[in-house]
């Protein structure tokens, strides 16, 4: 009894006074100060997604429908993209308290509601309060409507187009097109300025450069391939934009640890036919990995290091020109993808560099074989442990997790675990 009272500790928002766990956010003054900013922006309603800047997400694709996945007929392939993101960008954990890794919410003057797939519908009711309606779907039709009754006619629907993908902006377009709403983006963040100075620092350590005993290749072999594929292209375009985190980490060789669980640093790349432009914070490359990047310098394998802000300014210089910019409408945001003028696009689904990145040479295969031997025994080390320790009775599923990353962890290369170890039993 006393297991399942804590499990379905949820709120209540129907009692007098409302019941809310102790897991519960109070989120009212962040939502006061956030409509005290929409005010100053006419926003009549503002959008917060759970992805960042480089559409780092969890996203479960099911062949056969939308997530949550219905039960197939046959076996289940799920792809898993980022599944976390820092905790800078983390904005609708701190509005909202829900820790899901997953969701919308939509804040209005008088209201604000989540959006939630069945995987986080308790966790969501433990974790809201009672400012927040929670709906049970991620529909960005259910969404629509909600805006549609809860936001007058002629009102602005804001949002930060640089943390909405392509599609998704589309998708919400076409759901308020003819409504008399206008979507509305916003070049400023409205969560960061309500967050203020208690949001976390961006991450400081070091992007370093992985050693050429990994890559089986360099990234000047990578970058003259890259090139080739453009002048192969039926519309020869002039430059490819990079956006997803991992393209611009597997392009250069370089790693970092910027986001939980993936090696990856904040950064976009322009590449063109004669520069490589890498938009990065320059003091954080460790001395080897700038020496390399600038080892071509001057000359068309050279990289210009710009800050990472400057992404947007230079973009639009760029396009200014008789040029077309390729790029991978899954990684791009609606925020970079409007400043490129329409026919100065060339839009397909991944960017030559994630096509690229798929397909490893021989020596990357090795490296991946080798990996997994590695991984096996830690695996074969763990299980023996359980056989001895478990009938002894002093193993639950939290210590359990603990000793099989230590073990992963004493493996030769290791840099951790791909994602938090999931531990459960019976």
């Amino acid at each position: 009894p006393q297991v399942l009272s804590t499990r379905n500790d949820i709120r209540d928002c129907s009692a007098d006074p409302p019941y809310l766990p102790p897991t519960a956010t109070n989120t009212t003054v962040r939502l006061a100060v956030l409509r005290g900013i929409m005010r100053t922006h006419s926003s009549h309603a503002y959008i917060v997604p759970s992805t960042d800047a480089h559409m780092v997400k969890h996203e479960i694709l099911c062949p056969w429908g939308p997530a949550p996945c219905p039960q197939p007929p046959l076996t289940a392939l799920f792809w898993f993209q980022n599944e976390y993101i820092s905790d800078q960008d983390a904005r609708l954990g701190w509005l909202t308290g829900f820790t899901g890794s997953a969701g919308t919410a939509v804040v209005t003057q008088d209201k604000a509601a989540l959006w939630t797939d069945s995987r986080y519908w308790t966790q969501a009711e433990r974790e809201l309060d009672c400012n927040w309606e929670l709906q049970r779907t991620t529909s960005i039709e259910s969404i629509g409507i909600w805006i549609l009754k809860a936001v007058p006619v002629e009102g602005n629907v804001s949002f930060d187009p640089f943390l909405f993908s392509i599609d998704t902006w589309k998708s919400y377009s076409r759901t308020l097109h003819g409504s008399g709403r206008t979507l509305l983006p916003l070049e400023t963040n409205l969560v960061d300025q309500a967050w203020s100075d208690q949001r976390p620092l961006p991450s400081s350590s070091e992007i370093y450069s992985l050693p050429a005993e990994f890559t089986g290749s360099s990234w000047q072999e990578k970058v003259a391939g890259i090139r080739q594929r453009m002048e192969q292209h039926v519309q020869h375009p002039t430059a490819v934009l990079l956006s997803g985190l991992e393209e611009t980490a597997w392009l250069f060789n370089l790693r970092g640890d910027d986001i939980p669980y993936n090696p990856v640093f904040y950064a976009y790349t322009l590449l063109t036919n004669t520069t490589i432009s890498l938009f990065v914070e320059e003091s954080r490359l460790s001395v080897a990995a700038r020496a390399s990047l600038r080892s071509g310098c001057p000359g068309p394998l050279c990289v210009e290091l710009r800050e990472y802000g400057q992404v947007s300014a230079h973009l639009r210089s760029y396009t200014q020109g008789n040029v077309t910019v390729w790029l991978g409408t899954e990684y791009t945001t609606y925020g970079l993808y409007s400043i490129v003028p329409q026919e100065k696009l060339l839009e397909e689904n991944y960017s030559p560099v994630m096509m690229a990145k798929a397909v490893k040479n021989a020596h990357e295969q090795e490296m991946l074989r080798a990996a997994h031997v590695r991984d096996a025994v830690a695996v074969i080390q763990y299980l023996l442990w359980l056989e001895k320790t478990v009938p002894q009775g002093q193993v639950d599923e939290f210590s359990g997790a603990q000793r099989i990353d230590a073990l992963r962890w004493a493996q030769e290369h290791s840099h951790g675990p791909s994602f938090q170890s999931i531990s459960a039993s019976g």
